[in-house]
């Protein structure tokens, strides 16, 4: 069973606007207001006048009347449509495959210089213990010669 209409006035001192409505949130929703107007007296539930007739013909419709501005003047106006929510556009999300690609690229760049740098330290590593050993081999050989040329001046 459908619930039954209730017709919702709004006034902000220049307008007043009523809606038929089966709830209070249905009413702030037809307002395009998040703000619960019923809770500090802004808006009620009216119970007689004329645009509550002219809400009751036309539910969900707002009812609008110039209270300060256009003064007396009644029109139906379209019920604000909420706001569509948006998701990433094409553009936003051409943009982030092309950055995650820049990102895999230099990833990958990042790994192959690293591997290229580990070649060459293991390269000049093994070519420092050649040349320590080589070395070692030539301050050996001379400490010999030095050994032998004292133990001929001694004796």
């Amino acid at each position: 069973m459908a619930r039954a209409l209730k017709v919702f006035s709004y006034s902000d001192g220049f307008h007043s606007w009523t809606v038929a409505a089966t709830s209070r949130a249905r009413a702030l929703e037809a307002w395009g207001v998040k703000r619960d107007l019923f809770k500090d007296g802004s808006a009620v539930e009216a119970a007689e006048g004329p645009d509550r007739e002219a809400a009751l013909q036309a539910p969900g419709e707002l009812i609008e009347r110039g209270l300060s501005v256009d003064i007396g003047r009644v029109e139906k106006t379209r019920v604000p449509k909420p706001p569509k929510p948006r998701g990433p556009s094409a553009k936003d999300q051409a943009r982030v495959e092309a950055l995650e690609g820049e990102l895999a690229e230099l990833d990958a760049a990042r790994a192959e210089e690293t591997q290229a740098l580990e070649a060459r330290r293991t390269g000049l590593e093994q070519e420092a213990a050649a040349l320590a050993k080589r070395q070692a081999k030539t301050a050996d050989a001379l400490r010999a010669k030095l050994r032998a040329a004292r133990a001929k001046l001694s004796g």
